[in-house]
């Protein structure tokens, strides 16, 4: 799943729901200006039970930040990301709120992917 022309800007919310897979290692949701530059990269881990956090800045990682993983293998969760100037919260089903630095300072998103055992029924920006 990917999207070139997102257009999310500070102190918009995108609002995700879909169905993890039974069998899934882990999935990731990434928002950026292309698949080399992500300012946020949300990967939650079942094998490690945890939701690793990262951004990438010219193909280069940068450091990872890690939260306990709240949500299991084949539910069907909704997860809600605001972006405001200096960090993403991102709203998991629980009610728990993950946050994670706005490195880069953007101000607009225009990609966005979803990878790995994660399927789409049903966005909102």
């Amino acid at each position: 799943f990917e999207i070139l022309n997102l257009h999310m800007k500070t102190g918009e919310c995108l609002k995700i729901k879909g169905k993890i897979s039974d069998d899934a290692d882990d999935f990731s949701i990434n928002l950026g200006n292309s698949p080399s530059d992500l300012a946020l990269h949300f990967n939650p881990r079942f094998n490690e039970s945890v939701i690793v956090c990262n951004s990438l800045c010219s193909k280069v990682w940068e450091a990872e930040r890690s939260d306990d993983l709240r949500f299991s293998k084949g539910s069907t969760i909704k997860i809600a990301i605001e972006m405001k100037p200096d960090k993403f919260e991102v709203k998991l089903p629980d009610g728990h709120e993950v946050e994670f630095p706005n490195r880069h300072c953007y101000n607009n998103i225009n990609y966005m992917s979803i990878k790995g055992g994660f399927r789409v029924t049903s966005f909102k920006l």
